[in-house]
């Protein structure tokens, strides 16, 4: 099971005085923002990092993927051309 997302430095505003919204869009979506890391964990964790791996380089292109294991863990570091194909992968993978 992926057990979580590290090294996220984001700092959220809770609150836009502006237009209103819960959060402040440009507080969470940077341009630089494109590593994705992941910590996988559980029984099955070199199948589980191997699907990862598998979908992202699928899924888009120019993705750069490494992987740092230990006895108990996989760190899968998946470095995307674009924070959007971050953000996309990350729906489209319950991540």
């Amino acid at each position: 099971m992926i057990k979580t997302i590290t090294q996220q430095e984001v700092q959220v505003s809770d609150s836009c005085n502006d237009c209103g919204s819960f959060v402040d869009i440009g507080t969470v979506i940077d341009e630089q923002d494109t590593r994705l890391i992941l910590k996988i964990t559980g029984d099955a964790v070199t199948e589980e990092a191997e699907d990862i791996i598998t979908k992202a380089k699928t899924r888009f292109d120019s993705v750069k993927v490494n992987s740092e294991q230990t006895e108990a863990d996989i760190t899968v570091i998946i470095d995307f051309e674009f924070t959007a194909e971050k953000m996309i992968f990350q729906l489209e993978n319950g991540l």
